[in-house]
């Protein structure tokens, strides 16, 4: 994977803070709109957790809007913002002082993040080692017959750091090929043949797609 589609440099982000407000707004949408909500924060000057909290929902909303799920992400955004003042001062830096499992539990806590978002945040933001689930993940995993299609998130999560050694930047690194690999080639309707994974085996019955 990466002689195909060389190192990805994940995440993109200008800081660890927003890397945390991007991994929230990214639930059900694609980058681009991400960034064009991100960009509309910097030029409200609001990319900030004290701004955030004490802003009016239907202001974020507003900046937020090209990400799609407004008015959901504004109370997922609200609620992680919050976490963050009232626990932390406001301040991401202090979350790596904490291991990653009470990370992980805190995260999950908190209305609106499940472990998807909860790993991207630990991952890219605090650059701590645990490895994220997506979609692309248990698609590629259940094709080529590495794990059960019925596997939950945890089982493919554990299935991951068990065969890898813990290191933040490989889990970084795997996890963006993977993406590239399921936005590229394992879509819901396979594209195979020029696959960098086509030679190791795989099936695709229609309990796989």
């Amino acid at each position: 994977m990466l002689t195909a589609f060389g190192h990805q440099h994940w995440w993109p982000g200008d800081s660890p803070f927003e890397v945390l407000v991007g991994a929230v707004l990214t639930q059900n949408t694609n980058w681009t709109n991400v960034e064009k909500a991100i960009t509309n924060l910097k030029n409200a000057n609001a990319l900030d957790p004290f701004i955030i909290r004490d802003m009016p929902n239907e202001q974020l909303a507003a900046l937020i809007k090209p990400s799609g799920y407004l008015n959901l992400k504004t109370k997922r955004l609200k609620n992680v913002i919050a976490f963050l003042c009232e626990k932390h001062e406001g301040d991401i830096e202090n979350l790596k002082n904490y291991p990653v499992y009470q990370l992980r539990e805190d995260l999950v806590s908190i209305n609106g993040i499940g472990p998807e978002t909860a790993d991207s945040i630990i991952l890219y933001a605090l650059e701590k080692p645990t490895f994220v689930i997506d979609t692309y993940t248990h698609r590629i995993l259940t094709r080529h017959q590495l794990i059960d299609p019925d596997a939950q998130y945890e089982d493919l999560k554990e299935y991951c750091q068990y065969n890898l050694p813990e290191d933040t930047q490989l889990y970084n690194e795997c996890h963006a090929l993977l993406v590239q690999i399921g936005k590229n080639y394992c879509k819901p309707k396979p594209k195979c043949e020029n696959c960098p994974l086509n030679k190791y085996p795989h099936q695709l019955e229609e309990l796989y797609t």
